[in-house]
C-alpha cells in the first residue's frame, strides 16, 4: 500500500461482471488487503455468459448464480450495470476513482472459418444463435429458421447447445426461462435433421462427457454415430488413457454407433473426420450444401486430408469454431489470439522492455480476455487468483486515486445522463423475470427488451 492508500480501502474496478469478474471480486475480498470494489457491466443484468452463453436448458451450469450471488452480496462490492465502457466511462476517467483496473470482458463474438461461401444467405456464428435464444437485447428478436436440414460445425460444448436447440422442439424448451420471441421462433421451427461435424475424430472432441449424454435425453432426437467414424491411432488410444473425460465421451459415441436406430422424429448425426472445406450457395446466393474432405488419423491425434469430397444436402449452417474477444478501447490487443498481451494477468505496454516499464500501471486482465476462450465456467477461478496475486503484490506502487470516495464515481455517471443499474435493481428485476414465469409454472421468463429491463430494476431511471 502507498500512504495515500493506507488509510483507505484499495479501489478496485472490475470492468465485466460475468464470472471472471465476479471470482476477481471474491479472490480480492478474500485476500488480507482491505479493498473497495465496482463491478461494471454493458448490460443491465450482471453474470454475463451465465445469463447469455448458456443453453436455457442446462439449469445446472444456470446454478453457478447462486454462487456468484453471494459474492455480489458482500458489502465490499458494488455492481454499477448498464455501463458500456469506451463510451460511457474510459480508462482515463476511471483512473480518476480506482487505484487499479481489472478487464474480464469475456468473448462474445464468432471465431473466423475462412473457407469459401461462409457468407452465404443461410451461414451463421453460433454466437449470434446463441444470443438470440438467450434473449440478449442488442440481437434481433427473430431468428430464420425455416430450414428442414442443418449443418453445425464444431465439437465443442457450444456446437452441442446449438444443436440441441434446434433439433428440440419449442415446446420441450418452454418449461425455461426462454422468452415469449424465442418460444415463438422454435415452435416454427422447420428443422428435422442436425448434422453435427468435425475433422477429427471421437478422441478428439472437445464435448464434455455430460453435455454429450443429455442429447439423448430428448424424446424428439434420435441420435446416429456412423461406425466408420469410430477410429483410434495411437495419439487416441494415448489421449483416452491419460483423460477419463475423453475414454467416457469416447465410450458413449461407441455405444450409440452399435445401436439400433429409432424412431423419434428429429434426427441428429454426429460425423467425425469430416473437414468442411465449402458453403454451397445457389445463384441467389442461399445455401443449399456443404462440402467436406474425408480426413484420416495419422498416428499422433492429427488427421490429415484423403481427397475424398463429399456434398452433405443443408439449407443452413452454424460455425462453432470458438469464440473470439473483441479488443478493449485504450488496452493493446492480439487479433489473432483474441487477448490482451499479458503476463500472468498484468497487462504488457512494451514487449521489448524490462522490469516494471514492461506494464501498463496498475491495468489487469482476467478471464478470456486474458487467456482465451477455452475451458469451463470454473476455470476462471484460477485466472481471477493469479491476476489478484499480481495486483496485491503491485498496489504499493500504485499512483492514488484522485478521487477514490464512492460517491465520486455515482455523481460523474448521473452528471453525464447514464442510467445505470446496481445490485438492489438485480433483485426487482429478477423478481419482475419470477414473478413473469409464475403463472405458466415457469422458474422465470427472461425479459428481453434494455428498456424493459430498466423499468424492472431501476423504474426512477427508465
Amino acid at each position: 500500500m502507498t500512504e495515500q492508500t493506507a488509510t483507505r480501502p484499495l479501489r478496485i474496478a472490475i470492468v465485466g461482471a460475468g464470472p471472471a469478474g465476479i471470482y476477481a471480486a471474491d479472490a480480492l475480498m478474500k485476500s488480507d488487503a482491505e479493498v473497495s470494489i465496482d463491478l461494471y457491466e454493458r448490460m443491465p443484468a450482471p453474470f454475463g455468459l451465465i445469463r447469455y452463453g448458456v443453453a436455457p436448458d442446462h439449469p445446472r451450469i444456470k446454478g453457478i448464480i447462486t454462487a456468484l450471488h453471494k459474492v455480489l452480496d458482500k458489502d465490499q462490492v458494488r455492481l454499477l450495470g448498464n455501463i458500456d465502457y469506451g463510451t460511457d466511462i474510459t480508462l482515463d476517467d476511471l483512473r480518476q476513482f480506482y487505484d487499479a483496473v481489472i478487464f474480464s470482458t469475456g468473448a462474445n463474438a464468432d471465431r473466423a472459418l475462412p473457407i469459401p461461401g461462409i457468407d452465404l444467405d443461410g451461414s451463421y456464428g453460433a454466437a449470434d444463435f446463441v444470443s438470440w435464444y438467450d434473449g440478449h437485447p442488442d440481437v434481433p428478436r427473430s431468428w430464420p429458421l425455416d430450414a428442414e436440414k442443418v449443418a453445425v460445425l464444431g465439437v465443442g460444448n457450444v456446437a452441442l447447445d446449438v444443436a440441441r436447440v434446434l433439433a428440440k422442439t419449442g415446446d420441450e424448451l418452454l418449461p425455461t426461462e426462454i422468452p415469449p420471441n424465442v418460444y415463438k421462433g422454435l415452435k416454427e421451427n422447420k428443422a428435422v435433421e442436425v448434422h453435427v461435424f468435425g475433422r477429427r475424430g471421437p478422441a478428439q472432441a472437445k464435448f464434455t462427457p455430460l453435455e454429450l449424454r443429455e442429447l439423448d435425453h430428448s424424446p424428439t432426437i434420435e441420435v446416429i454415430v456412423d461406425p466408420e467414424d469410430i477410429d483410434y491411432d495411437e495419439g487416441s488410444e494415448a489421449a483416452r488413457r491419460n483423460s477419463k473425460q475423453v475414454d467416457m465421451v469416447a465410450n458413449t459415441l461407441e455405444q450409440w454407433a452399435i445401436r439400433d436406430q429409432g424412431n423419434r422424429p428429429h434426427k441428429l448425426f454426429l460425423h467425425f473426420f469430416e473437414s468442411p472445406a465449402e458453403i454451397v450457395g445457389d445463384e441467389n446466393g442461399k445455401v443449399v450444401g456443404l462440402k467436406t474432405e474425408r480426413t484420416q488419423l495419422d498416428g499422433t491425434g492429427n488427421v490429415k486430408g484423403t481427397g475424398e469430397f463429399k456434398q452433405w444436402d443443408v439449407q443452413a449452417i452454424y460455425r462453432a469454431v470458438g469464440y473470439l474477444s473483441q479488443n478493449i478501447n485504450q488496452l493493446p490487443f492480439d487479433d489473432q489470439a483474441g487477448t490482451v498481451p499479458n503476463e500472468a494477468g498484468r497487462v504488457i505496454a512494451d514487449e521489448a522492455a524490462e522490469g516494471a516499464d514492461r506494464f501498463m500501471p496498475a491495468t489487469y486482465v482476467t478471464g478470456w480476455i486474458k487467456r482465451g476462450p477455452v475451458g469451463l465456467i470454473g476455470h476462471t477461478k484460477g485466472d481471477a487468483n493469479e491476476t489478484i496475486a499480481c495486483l496485491l503484490d503491485d498496489a504499493k506502487s500504485f499512483t492514488p486515486a484522485p478521487k477514490p470516495e464512492l460517491d465520486a464515481v455515482t455523481e460523474f455517471l448521473e452528471g453525464k445522463g447514464i442510467p445505470f443499474t446496481t445490485w438492489a435493481g438485480w433483485y426487482r428485476l429478477d423478481a419482475h423475470e419470477r414473478a413473469l414465469g409464475e403463472p405458466e409454472g415457469r422458474e422465470r421468463v427472461k425479459v428481453v427488451e434494455r428498456e424493459d429491463m430498466l423499468r424492472a430494476s431501476e423504474p426512477h431511471k427508465a
